[in-house]
This record gives structure tokens, C-alpha cells and sequence, in this order.
């Protein structure tokens, strides 16, 4: 009897011993891990959704089973998934669904697609589009104010309907005759705080509205009537859905949402509920006033919820505009606009004071800073806050964009550990321009300073910012590694960063940037099983063919939720 018992205890302990087998087998690749313990393997396991373990072929082949999935990478590169370090999640959904802008070669070329719209659409439809940016057309359309065209052109193909085209930059909105009289601007308006109604030299609105000037419009749209809560409801979850699917078509399995509002969480923590989320999102709070937010911080507060798929935890603000739109608050004035040292979108008194509402709930602060004096005003707010409240530090705030800084800002950067939150996209989007606003020696001592930044040591992360740049993390790693532009230029070379820093910058920074780098941004085992598969190896090929690299397969949580077509 002792010996049948003893017999048992052994098969127990034995069974117990042998691991379960993995629920998906990935072999023969070139797995990139961003992982110091074990940079480089061949092969990866995943249990639930989880990683279970990463290492050879026989190694790693010993964990399948009978029920395991096996993927055949084929000699293929797995790096950890994308993570999206600043991108906008309903305005990419939506941006499916208005006119892009984006490819038009001149203006007449949108005033095509208006037309079109035009001709499709009831009576006092409202008619939107967004991407278009004055200084890629091929040519000045005229006559024009700032390079931007009148709002006549589009009264002549759209009397009935107002027209609503957003910037690339998202930081300006050009309307028609209709828009302008729906929202009730004349030649009298004055011009809103943080915003400029631009107007022609016989004083007339030009329909060229800069910053906060767009709201004029925006509300009087919000004010037509309104859809049922059903169809509100249907139009959010089209949104993320649309999102959703462009970000996992391009590697992305995080997703950092650089501003929603408490209902927008509200509607993203149903569909976390219902497990309807596409992506993971770490969502930043805005669009509420400081009452609101002093109030309803602690409440909202969520960390990995439902299974990871949503976290709150910090808030957006916006101390300044984009530099197309000479919106940028600058140290000194524009280049092509003397008169202008760009906009103040929040009073630096108000900054400060919401921050320090942050501050007391315990959030990360986000903030939108582009010009070189709004990165100088943001890193003064933030350090006197560290000096009274020296436990801030740990909260990880960032600046979102640092788009142009001075050198003497720099190491403000990694003394006061503000991460800055760049997209590599905008070097080689905007490179052709910047030299026009600034000057070739201001845009040079300033402009994307990726590799000062890293070697001042301060945290650098990667995203693109989108719908303003597509969501692809592909063009953000290559402009931050090339940071050359169509013809060819090289932009400020002596700030390129090698792949990777760049591909570290799109994993692993952009998870210590959430608080999340325990659970995501390499591919090491106990962390989330998000995995990228690439069809070209863009840490080997030639330079010149990263920017031709797919996705072939995302993976999130362990599942397949995406594969390329023909892959």
C-alpha cells in the first residue's frame, strides 16, 4: 500500500513538474525582444495571454502540444507590438468617414472633392474633411491670405451646405460663406482668446479660422440638430472600431489617447465591459472643466482595467498650437510672420493651477507643447511643482510633442524627468516647411532634437500623433532614424537616432511612459503576449527600404488579431 501511494506521489509531483503546453507556438524567426536579459531568439511561447517563454526552436518547440497553434514565421522579424505614444483614437475613427484631404496636389483639387460632396448631400449637410496643409500643395492657390485661399472658392461649388476642412495639424479649420453664417462671423467678431478669425485686407473673414477660433464654428455645428442617443451611440462604437482596425492593420496593440472627455470613458469602459475594445488604450482626461476634475479624478481612475484593455491615469492639457498653422508659441517671431509669436491656448496661471489639481489626485500631467518658449513655460510649471511637491517626480509628466527646444531646455528634460513624447513622422512631414517659419539657423538649433535628448538621458518615446500622420509606426521609426524627407534631404542629420533607440522609443519607452513596463514593450516572458511580425527586418535592410515594411500579423493578448493579406 506504502509503495502504491508512494508510486502516486511521484506522478503527481512529475505531472505537476511538466508545464502545461502552450496555447500558440511561434518558430523560426528573428525575434527582437527589447529585452537586455535575452535580446535576440528564434522562437516564442505564449500561454493565455501571456508570454510563457522565448528562446530557441527545440526550446521553445518542447512547450507545444496537441491543441497548441503553431505559426511559422519563416525567417521573419517578431518584435514587441507597437505602441502609439500620442494619436487621437475617435478622430481616427472618424476621419474614416469625412473627406481626406491628405492627397490633394493643390487646392482645386479639394474644392473638387467639395464639389462632389456637394452635389450628394441635402441641403444644409454639414460637409467635412480634414488633412489639407497649405505648404504641400504644389502650388499657392489665388488669390490667398497666409497661402491659404478664400472662402469664396468654396461658396461657388457648396452655397447650400457648410463646409468644414480641418488642418493636417488639426489646429486650424477652413470653412465656407454657409459655415461662417452658421456660426455667426462677420467682420465685427472679435477674435476669441487663444484663436485668430484670420481676414483679408479689407478686413473680411478670410473662412481661415487659427486655434481656438474653430470653435466658433464647432459649436454652432454641435447646435444643429442632433442625433438620437441610439445613433450617437452606433456613430462612438463606428469610431473605434475604425480606429481599432487601422491601428492592428499597423502593429499597434496600445493605444496612448492623447485626450478624451469623462463621457468618452464612460463609453470606453462599456465596451471594455462587453470586451468590444480593439486595442488597449491609455486614455489621458480633457475636455473637463478643473471643478470637474477635482471631483471626478479619483472616480475615474482605472489601471488595467478588463484585462488590461483600458487605463486612466492621466490628463491632457494644451498650452500652445501647431507650427503650420503659426499657431506655436515662440521665444521669438515667425520667420514669414514677424508680427506673430504664435497663440497661447491656456493662460500659464491656469496651467499651473490644473496641474496642481493632478498633482493632488495622483495623475500623470500630458502636455501639448510645440514652440520652444511653450516647452520653456511647461518645464517652469512643472519643476515648481516638483519643488513643493517633490513625490511628483514619480508621477512620470510629460510634454507632448517638444517639437522645437532651445539647447539650455534640453537637460531640463532628464534633470526634472519629464519624458518627451515626439512623433517621428512630423520630422520628415514637416521638414520641407519648418526652415520657412524659423529660419535654416533657428530650425537647426531647435527642431526635433531626438538625439540631444537621449544623450541628455532623458526618456524619448514614438508615435505619430494620428490622424494628423497615418497611425503607421513604420514612418515614425523611419523618420526618426532617417529623418529624410521626400526629395531626399536630410533634416538636422546630426538628431537621427539609431533603430534601436527608435524601435526602444516605440516599445518599451512608450510602456514606461503608461506605467506599463512591467506589463508590455518587450517581448519577456510573464508580460503580454502583444507581437508584432514584420515582412522585412527594418533593424537590417537598407536604410531606403524601411519605409516599404508591413505588417504581416498582430498579435494581442495571445490572439491573432490581425493578418496582412498574401502574408
Amino acid at each position: 500500500m506504502r509503495a502504491l501511494v508512494l508510486l502516486a506521489l511521484i506522478a503527481c509531483t512529475r505531472a505537476a513538474a511538466q508545464p502545461q503546453p502552450a496555447d500558440l507556438v511561434l518558430l523560426h524567426g528573428n525575434v527582437i525582444t527589447v529585452d537586455a536579459k535575452r535580446p535576440r531568439a528564434q522562437a516564442i511561447a505564449v500561454r493565455g495571454d501571456r508570454i510563457a517563454a522565448v528562446g530557441s526552436d527545440a526550446e521553445i518547440s518542447k512547450l507545444a502540444g496537441p491543441g497548441t497553434r503553431t505559426i511559422d514565421l519563416r525567417g521573419r522579424l517578431a518584435i514587441p507590438a507597437f505602441i502609439e505614444g500620442h494619436g487621437h483614437n475617435l478622430a481616427l475613427g472618424e476621419s474614416k468617414l469625412v473627406l481626406d484631404l491628405a492627397p490633394a496636389k493643390t487646392w482645386d483639387d479639394i474644392v473638387a472633392q467639395v464639389a462632389e460632396a456637394a452635389r450628394n448631400a441635402q441641403p444644409g449637410v454639414v460637409i467635412e474633411g480634414r488633412g489639407w496643409h497649405q505648404e504641400k500643395w504644389s502650388r499657392p492657390p489665388q488669390p490667398n491670405v497666409e497661402g491659404v485661399p478664400l472662402h469664396a472658392s468654396l461658396d461657388r461649388v457648396s452655397p447650400a451646405n457648410p463646409v468644414a476642412l480641418e488642418h493636417a495639424s488639426a489646429h486650424a479649420l477652413f470653412v465656407n460663406g454657409a459655415a461662417l453664417k452658421l456660426a455667426g462671423i462677420t467682420r465685427e467678431t472679435p477674435n476669441p482668446a487663444g484663436g485668430e478669425i484670420v481676414k483679408d485686407a479689407a478686413g473680411e473673414p478670410t473662412g481661415f479660422l487659427r486655434e481656438s477660433a474653430q470653435l466658433l464654428v464647432r459649436t454652432a455645428i454641435a447646435n444643429l440638430p442632433k442625433p438620437s442617443a441610439a445613433e450617437a451611440e452606433a456613430r462612438f462604437r463606428k469610431f473605434v472600431e475604425l480606429a481599432g482596425a487601422d491601428a492592428l492593420s499597423k502593429g499597434v496593440t496600445t493605444f496612448h489617447d492623447a485626450g478624451a472627455s469623462f463621457a468618452t470613458i464612460d463609453g470606453y469602459k462599456r465596451l471594455a465591459d462587453e470586451g468590444k475594445l480593439p486595442v488597449r488604450l491609455y486614455a489621458m482626461v480633457r475636455f473637463e472643466a478643473d471643478a470637474a476634475l477635482d471631483a471626478g479624478l479619483d472616480r475615474y481612475r482605472m489601471v488595467g482595467y478588463a484585462r488590461g484593455m483600458l487605463t486612466v491615469r492621466s490628463i491632457k492639457q494644451q498650452v500652445d498650437g501647431a507650427l503650420g498653422s503659426h499657431g506655436a508659441w515662440l521665444l521669438a517671431p515667425y520667420l514669414d510672420l514677424p508680427s506673430s509669436t504664435g497663440l497661447v491656448l491656456k493662460p500659464m496661471p491656469a496651467f499651473e493651477q490644473t496641474a496642481r489639481i493632478a498633482q493632488k489626485h495622483g495623475f500623470q500631467v500630458s502636455t501639448h507643447a510645440i514652440g520652444d518658449r511653450a516647452n520653456r513655460e511647461v518645464l517652469d510649471v512643472y519643476e515648481r511643482i516638483f519643488r513643493d511637491h517633490p513625490e511628483a517626480r514619480d508621477l512620470r509628466w510629460r510634454i507632448e510633442h517638444a517639437q522645437h527646444v532651445q539647447p539650455q531646455d534640453v537637460a531640463r528634460f532628464k534633470r526634472l524627468g519629464v519624458i518627451a513624447s515626439m512623433q517621428g513622422a512630423h520630422i520628415t512631414s514637416d521638414a520641407p516647411w519648418v526652415p520657412k517659419r524659423l529660419g535654416e539657423e533657428r530650425a537647426w538649433r531647435t527642431s526635433y532634437r531626438w538625439r540631444s535628448l537621449m544623450d541628455a538621458g532623458a526618456v524619448v518615446t514614438n508615435g505619430t500623433d494620428t490622424p494628423v500622420e497615418d497611425v503607421d509606426p513604420i514612418a515614425s521609426f523611419y523618420g526618426a532614424v532617417s529623418r529624410r524627407t521626400k526629395d531626399g534631404a536630410v533634416f538636422v542629420p546630426e538628431q537621427r537616432v539609431s533603430r534601436e533607440e527608435a524601435l526602444r522609443s516605440y516599445t518599451l519607452n512608450n510602456a514606461f511612459a503608461a506605467f506599463e513596463e512591467q506589463e508590455k514593450g518587450s517581448l519577456s516572458p510573464g508580460k503580454l503576449a502583444d507581437i508584432a511580425v514584420l515582412s522585412k527586418d527594418i533593424l537590417a535592410v537598407p536604410e531606403q527600404e524601411i519605409p516599404s515594411a508591413r505588417v504581416d500579423l498582430t498579435i494581442l493578448g495571445g490572439a491573432v488579431r490581425y493578418t496582412r493579406p498574401g502574408s
